[in-house]
């Protein structure tokens, strides 16, 4: 029995390692959780200063965007007082413009974009002409952009009222490689005759381009114009120009036709027309948009033989296509023609089919080859037929003149017939296959 101490403290030194062991393992542990608990720590602590930095960057970006709101709401204000201020000046400028109590016969607009030297030129043509009846004819420049030149340019001028049309809206061509400017001239014809026929409440507008001059008559031609059109609805529109109105090809001042191919270059037209083609003006082309059969619907166009408006835009966005051929030898007439003393009633739709089939009746008729010589030794007028319209450019191309179509109609024709002079009085009738049928000439 004395032997169990003994035995008991065998085993109390197992135990003891067995205790030390323990610790060390806790000890070691503790130590693992104690690093975790510190990487834990500092994480939590980065992650407490990542969301304060946070937070600091939203703070100031709400505040940025509180200032905005407020430079916008403040801009807002400002816009709706320049336009307020805008409506003032055009209707101050309208007012002394059309002082006198005089109804305006048409507003004349002078479409402008970034020419501010073509701009002056034109302006000075018009004031040399428009002065003494400007309560008549009110004066508008209209700019597409924000060219400072042009506006300036614009503003110099008490005589007239300027209008600004600023577009923001993309272009998106429908065709690769088309010109946007053509796209940027369509908006802008429709935005500022919406603004003369709708907002200023003209009954008809003149419409002029930023390199033109016109003629001394220019004025009386577009009022005996009006008095025209308001008596045939079939008369769609009236122009200055003649497409084939060069030196070569034209003589008599007081001559005027009728045309199925609009002319344009110097035109006029009425708000009741405009009632038709706004809501469905095109997005480019608006020209050519014009002389497509669906648009015009047999309507007609009057045009002088003799221009009542030169274009001198050698440069432009046409980028000075046919300049030199066809624009540069343009003969801009010179007499001062009393058209309210003229009897137009021949140009009356009834009338003219029976006037212009017999110029065309009393024409020599011609045919075969040197068809310019023929013509230049026959005395008197002559007519030549043409079969389609490659034979007609070829005849075209050999006197000269325009040889371009749109929609089916040879440029300046009436009822498929174009007509011009050649040395001096004497006509050339370019005759279409089916002209003498439309004319109700039996014989050709």
């Amino acid at each position: 029995m004395a032997r169990v101490p003994c035995d008991l403290r065998f085993l109390l030194i197992p135990a003891a390692f067995m205790f030390i062991y323990i610790q060390m393992r806790l000890f070691q542990t503790q130590s693992q959780y104690a690093d975790r608990l510190g990487s834990a720590l500092e994480s939590e602590n980065h992650c407490t200063s990542q969301l304060r930095s946070l937070i600091d960057q939203v703070s100031i970006k709400q505040s940025r965007i509180l200032a905005l709101e407020d430079l916008k709401n403040r801009q807002d204000q400002q816009l709706v007082q320049l336009k307020d201020l805008i409506h003032t000046f055009e209707s101050k400028g309208i007012a002394k413009l059309t002082e006198g109590g005089q109804v305006p016969l048409a507003a004349v607009v002078i479409m402008a974009c970034s020419r501010a030297d073509y701009l002056q030129r034109t302006v000075n043509s018009v004031l040399k002409y428009q002065t003494p009846i400007a309560s008549k004819y009110p004066l508008f420049i209209s700019q597409d952009g924000s060219n400072q030149a042009v506006k300036s340019k614009a503003l110099s001028y008490n005589q007239l009222t300027y209008i600004q049309h600023l577009d923001f809206e993309p272009v998106v061509t429908e065709r690769p490689g088309e010109l946007i400017a053509y796209y940027k001239i369509a908006r802008h014809y429709k935005w500022a005759l919406d603004q003369l026929f709708y907002k200023h409440k003209f009954s008809r507008v003149i419409i002029l381009e930023d390199d033109m001059e016109i003629a001394p008559d220019f004025f009386d031609y577009f009022e005996a114009a009006a008095n025209l059109m308001d008596r045939d609805e079939t008369i769609m529109a009236a122009s200055s120009w003649n497409d084939n109105g060069q030196k070569q090809f034209v003589h008599d001042p007081y001559a005027l036709y009728r045309s199925d191919f609009f002319p344009g270059l110097g035109w006029m037209l009425k708000r009741s027309t405009w009632d038709e083609l706004s809501p469905k003006w095109p997005k480019a082309y608006w020209d050519d948009w014009l002389r497509l059969k669906e648009n015009h619907k047999g309507r007609q166009f009057v045009r002088p033989e003799v221009c009542r408006t030169y274009n001198f835009g050698e440069h432009g966005s046409s980028l000075g296509q046919f300049f030199s051929q066809y624009l540069e030898p343009i003969k801009l007439n010179d007499v001062k023609v009393e058209w309210n003393a003229m009897d137009l009633g021949y140009l009356t739709e009834g009338n003219y089919t029976k006037y212009f089939s017999g110029l065309v009746r009393q024409a020599r008729p011609i045919q075969g080859p040197d068809l310019v010589l023929k013509a230049q030794n026959i005395k008197g007028d002559v007519r030549i037929r043409y079969k389609d319209q490659a034979e007609f450019e070829r005849i075209a191309g050999e006197f000269g003149i325009f040889e371009e179509w749109k929609d089916g109609v040879p440029r300046t024709a009436y009822k498929g017939i174009v007509v011009f002079r050649i040395q001096t009085t004497r006509r050339v009738f370019l005759v279409g296959p089916d002209s003498v049928i439309q004319l109700g000439i039996r014989k050709s």
